[in-house]
């Protein structure tokens, strides 16, 4: 008797094929009803811009890796890959905001990942990890602020809070270490083509090096 389902490895990108460094993108992306209209349509067109701007560098096309978390429901959108088998999803906005779980989750898909690399003898810079959302939590989050805490302070990876229209920058304030941004109106293209330059930037670095970013301004109000 065999498994009704087949195993399908974590990741899509053949290590052996593609040796070079990575660099791991974790997007966790809120898709809540108050997302609808056109703070959705203006993300969705942000992430064909980050795939876009990625591909053009044939460097960052093999390192930067990327990932997709929605919530909520919470949903794996992307597991991590490189820019040739990166499509941007279609996100619609659907239900609350379970964002404390979904942190959660996206954590243990980095720890996962990591481990994956060190398996196959592949290098990696430390993780970014992208929070995007417009609301407040609506379940438990007082454990993930210490889980970023600790993973700051190991750097196990970099944890960047943005807060749309609406966002509750208080409590994005408590789990972030880092200093929470507010998106300018729906400048999703250019919080994407930011990210998708400091991607590169870290990509074309040796792993362990200390890269300077560009400012954000011109998609945050500073």
């Amino acid at each position: 008797m065999t498994d009704s389902f087949e195993q399908v490895p974590f990741g899509t990108d053949n290590f052996a094929d593609n040796p070079e460094p990575r660099c791991p993108c974790l997007l966790l992306l809120d898709t809540s009803y108050s997302m609808q209209g056109k703070p959705i349509e203006a993300l969705n067109q942000g992430l064909i811009g980050y795939k876009d701007e990625l591909s053009a560098d044939s460097l960052a096309m093999k390192r930067v890796e990327t990932a997709i978390i929605t919530f909520g429901p919470i949903k794996v959108e992307n597991n991590f890959c490189t820019a040739q088998d990166f499509y941007p999803p279609s996100l619609e906005p659907q239900a609350d905001t379970p964002m404390g779980a979904a942190i959660t989750e996206g954590l243990e898909m980095i720890k996962q990942r990591k481990e994956e690399y060190r398996q196959n003898g592949i290098s990696f810079y430390r993780p970014w990890v992208f929070l995007i959302t417009d609301g407040a939590p609506t379940d438990d989050w007082s454990q993930v602020a210490s889980l970023i805490k600790e993973g700051e302070d190991s750097k196990s990876f970099a944890f960047f809070a943005v807060g749309v229209e609406g966002a509750n920058m208080e409590i994005l304030k408590q789990i972030s270490v880092r200093e929470p941004l507010k998106l300018e109106g729906l400048k999703f293209r250019e919080l994407f083509v930011w990210l998708s330059n400091s991607m590169k930037a870290v990509s074309q670095s040796i792993p362990g090096d200390v890269v300077k970013i560009e400012s954000p301004q011109g998609w945050a109000e500073i």
